[in-house]
């Protein structure tokens, strides 16, 4: 489930925001982490409660209060991560999982990865993305891939 959560919560957050100042590193791995937080346990639970994500928010407006605004808006790409990772897991379709702990304290057993078929389907989607981010971006020129690397950063090739 890499590719599907890395390529296209760039992609979805970057047509939505059109911005090149995010830190795109962070939306993938915001994206990642409720996937690595309920690996352990091998179901749907706490990673995937939309009350995390919107902790995760709450924690980096308040720990940033008296900050400087760009590390406010370098950390914020992170809680938008999880939060995209929770729309690309499916998690809504789970009142149990994404309602905990408004609903109860079980989560249930939700697969945490999906049938063979929608994984592959998925992960297609997912790498057909990072390749049209590849080039959108000019990310096969070295100099424009380490600017990514270093800062995060992505700027469209101009055409």
């Amino acid at each position: 489930m890499f590719f599907w959560y890395v390529g296209v919560s760039v992609v979805l957050v970057y047509r939505v925001f059109s911005s090149s100042g995010l830190d795109y590193r962070l939306i993938a791995a915001g994206a990642l982490l409720p996937l690595l937080v309920d690996a352990p346990l091998g179901h749907m639970a706490y990673g995937h409660a939309f009350i995390v994500g919107i902790g995760l928010l709450a924690l980096v407006m308040v720990g940033t209060i008296g900050r400087p605004r760009l590390l406010r808006r370098q950390l914020l790409c992170l809680p938008i991560g999880v939060l995209c990772g929770l729309v690309l897991s499916g998690a809504f379709l789970h009142d149990q999982v994404f309602l905990w702990p408004l609903v109860g304290g079980g989560f249930g057993d939700v697969a945490l990865i999906p049938p063979l078929t929608l994984l592959v389907l998925s992960e297609g989607i997912g790498i057909a993305c990072l390749g049209w981010m590849w080039g959108r971006f000019g990310l096969g020129d070295a100099e424009r891939r380490s600017l990514f690397l270093r800062s995060g950063r992505l700027s469209e090739v101009s055409r």
